[in-house]
């Protein structure tokens, strides 16, 4: 329903997914600042403003708005012990009608990666995706040398679609990515993710 503020809160066992907030400013750019040389190779190439109030404000509103209309679900990684941000997950691009589907992108800060907390956070989103939004499929891209991010959707039950000609622009060039997607009802293979 138009108008409507819809609240958007996922736990985890180490951490509670939450919209972005005014108040993230300073974690949210300290943590892409430090791992600025560790994200560059896999993400688009940051804007000159993009470490700026101003942009991240802008970042909060998108957020709200995606929310509220369901075109998106932007979420902050935020570890419970500390509550110290982490990372950011999004399912984007959602879609409903025939096709009931979703976009899975997420960035993890230099200091938590390899720590589970992706993992974590994209079993939690997929479940989040199948059960409460009623999803039939998720899907998510990356760069074909990207070991890690292809091992880690491969874990959280995401199987390989097929490859997509210079599908995003990454660090500034026209990449291709391999695609993936995690089915509320795969009949490809045995997976347990997302299921209730």
């Amino acid at each position: 329903m138009l108008g409507t503020r819809r609240k958007v809160r996922i736990e985890t066992e180490r951490m509670t997914l939450r919209p972005p907030m005014h108040g993230d400013f300073r974690d949210w750019a300290n943590l892409r600042r430090i791992s600025r040389d560790f994200l560059t190779p896999w993400e688009p190439t940051w804007a000159d403003d993009h470490l700026s109030r101003k942009a991240f404000t802008n970042r909060v509103y998108w957020a709200q708005r995606s929310i509220n209309n369901g075109s998106a679900v932007p979420l902050f990684l935020i570890r419970r012990e500390d509550q110290a941000l982490l990372g950011a997950i999004t399912l984007d691009n959602i879609r409903r009608g025939p096709a009931q589907a979703g976009t899975t992108g997420y960035w993890i800060g230099e200091p938590y990666a390899r720590h589970g907390y992706m993992r974590e956070a994209i079993t939690a989103l997929v479940h989040y995706a199948f059960t409460t939004l009623d999803l039939s499929r998720i899907e998510a891209g990356c760069l074909p040398e990207n070991t890690p991010s292809r091992s880690l959707l491969e874990s959280c039950g995401y199987k390989y679609e097929g490859v997509a000609q210079s599908y995003l622009q990454i660090n500034g060039r026209w990449r291709n990515h391999v695609l993936y997607a995690n089915l509320r009802h795969d009949r490809r293979g045995k997976t347990g993710v997302g299921l209730a």
